[in-house]
């Protein structure tokens, strides 16, 4: 990575008990499994040797806990954009029980009934880049899946109903995003990086 432009890495909260059955979890708050923070606290391993300006962490136990097994527990600050999507009346329901109901509904296109809009939560996550541009070094955010993607789309002044279905991410994984020559050219540097995590 570079040492000159700041770069943001992106950790999602390791394995729940809904994040193993594939279940919608948006504001429910559920603990990690026993997996969940074993993979937490390898990600302190993968973060050891990187230095943080400021590190943010969603208000869920699932990504707060996360941040603390992993060894930012003490310096992370909540931010309540960084929760993930409200399901609405999708929450805890499968992504095969929605669309045996509603066979063309797209999450990042249609959003969720009773819940948040593609807007609302391009809302929150271009709130979160603008905070996190005004950092004057690298950041680490802990947060949930579909929120990290649209995150990421809007870094890079994309649309999430366009691109954010092409990103899969897995639990504890680490991603990264960054600039390629100057603060005006935002990429992505790394991706759903889970190596750390093992067998």
């Amino acid at each position: 990575m570079s040492e000159e432009l700041p770069v943001i890495y992106l950790a999602r909260h390791g394995d729940t008990a809904w994040s193993l059955t594939g279940q919608y979890t948006g504001l429910t708050d559920l603990p990690l499994t026993e997996r969940g923070e074993r993979n937490a606290r390898r990600l302190m391993e993968r973060l050891k040797d990187i230095t943080f300006a400021r590190v943010f962490t969603s208000p869920l136990q699932r990504a707060v806990r996360t941040c603390e097994l992993s060894g930012f527990g003490a310096v992370a600050e909540v931010d309540r954009d960084l929760v993930e999507w409200d399901y609405g009346v999708y929450e805890g329901r499968l992504s095969s029980e929605v669309h045996a109901q509603h066979p063309d509904w797209q999450l990042f296109r249609d959003g969720c009934p009773g819940g948040e809009s593609p807007a609302q939560v391009t809302a929150r996550a271009d709130r979160v880049i603008g905070r996190i541009r005004k950092v004057h070094g690298n950041v680490l955010v802990f947060s949930s899946g579909h929120f990290i993607r649209v995150l990421t789309v809007r870094w890079l002044g994309l649309e999430p109903s366009v691109s954010c279905s092409y990103f899969m991410l897995s639990t504890a994984s680490l991603s990264a995003l960054g600039y390629k020559h100057d603060l005006t050219h935002p990429v992505i540097r790394l991706w759903n990086d889970d190596h750390h995590i093992g067998a």
